[in-house]
């Protein structure tokens, strides 16, 4: 299969089921808002060494306090690891932003499918306590929200907030000729996902340049190079999975709240990265020994292929 003269390859990118959030900041401006969201979705790439994923999802359509907001994911393991991360990046990056408030960001129907019943993460109940007894509390249709005095004035933080079994590693490879081809490819990929509601681009700027396998030849490394993908070393590699034509190798990787959103997102971002230079697209995957989530590349294809036709006659 091909679009618009790119190769997409008969494979799928294997993802895994992690534990995810939506919480909404916001603030007098969108300047304190911006600047809390991007201190607490802040290294936070990958779990193999920042612990969570997370990232800034967009402007938040309301907010209970009328003021500017903005909408960030975060993914963790498990319940646990989520909720420890949280209260750190609450308590360090939010509560200490000028001005700033802090509320469970909701769920759509669609998204509250995989909500984990009757479980919250408490995040305001145990930041409460940095008011040292001078907290107090206060509920509205039915959920508590915490006023913390501090210097400023107060910060107020909902107590719980919802969590959802979400997928985490969406992914697909750009190839192409050049390092500035590949890297428009991934620009445009990544401003055509971030339309997408729901998902999230952990990596810097949404692209990764350092993709990673499972395992090492050293003992201690969890992760390494994938170096089936790297061109400076194709021709010391048995196997690399380069052609000649190829010298370099982007991925985006996605995180969200549904099977559905992270599918929407892939096939968005795949569709607008089919530009000039671009040779293939590929994903990452282990066999399906990693993560139960299959996203099958030409299926998402085909699907918006059958949706066109559809509506318009005529396919991309």
């Amino acid at each position: 299969m091909q679009v618009n003269g790119v190769a997409i390859q008969d494979t799928f990118a294997e993802a895994f089921t992690m534990y995810g959030t939506r919480i909404m900041i916001t603030a007098v401006n969108e300047k304190w808002a911006r600047e809390a969201a991007l201190a607490a979705t802040g290294f936070a790439t990958s779990v193999i060494g920042c612990g969570i994923e997370a990232g800034i999802e967009g402007q938040s359509a309301h907010t209970p306090d009328g003021r500017y907001g903005l909408d960030c994911l975060f993914f963790g393991m498990s319940k646990e690891d989520l909720l420890k991360q949280l209260i750190k990046r609450a308590g360090q990056a939010i509560m200490t932003a000028p001005t700033t408030a802090c509320y469970d960001g909701g769920l759509s129907d669609q998204e509250r499918i995989n909500e984990v019943v009757g479980e919250k993460l408490d995040i305001g109940g145990k930041i409460r306590f940095f008011g040292d007894g001078y907290q107090a509390s206060k509920v509205i249709e039915e959920q508590r929200y915490w006023r913390i005095p501090v210097m400023e004035g107060e910060f107020v933080i909902q107590e719980t907030f919802s969590v959802v079994k979400g997928v985490g590693g969406g992914n697909f490879l750009i190839l192409g000729q050049s390092e500035a081809a590949v890297l428009a490819a991934a620009e445009a990929a990544v401003q055509a996902i971030k339309q997408v509601k729901g998902v999230i681009l952990p990596f810097p700027g949404g692209i990764v340049r350092s993709g990673s396998k499972v395992g090492s030849r050293y003992k201690f490394a969890s992760a390494s190079t994938n170096t089936d993908y790297c061109p400076t070393i194709r021709g010391r590699v048995r196997g690399s999975c380069l052609s000649p034509k190829v010298n370099s190798v982007l991925e985006i990787v996605i995180d969200g709240l549904t099977f559905a959103a992270v599918g929407k997102a892939m096939r968005v971002g795949i569709q607008a990265a089919c530009l000039p230079g671009i040779e293939e697209i590929t994903a990452g995957n282990y066999g399906g020994r990693l993560g139960k989530h299959h996203f099958h590349l030409k299926e998402i294809i085909q699907d918006e292929n059958r949706r066109n036709i559809e509506q318009t006659g005529s396919a991309i």
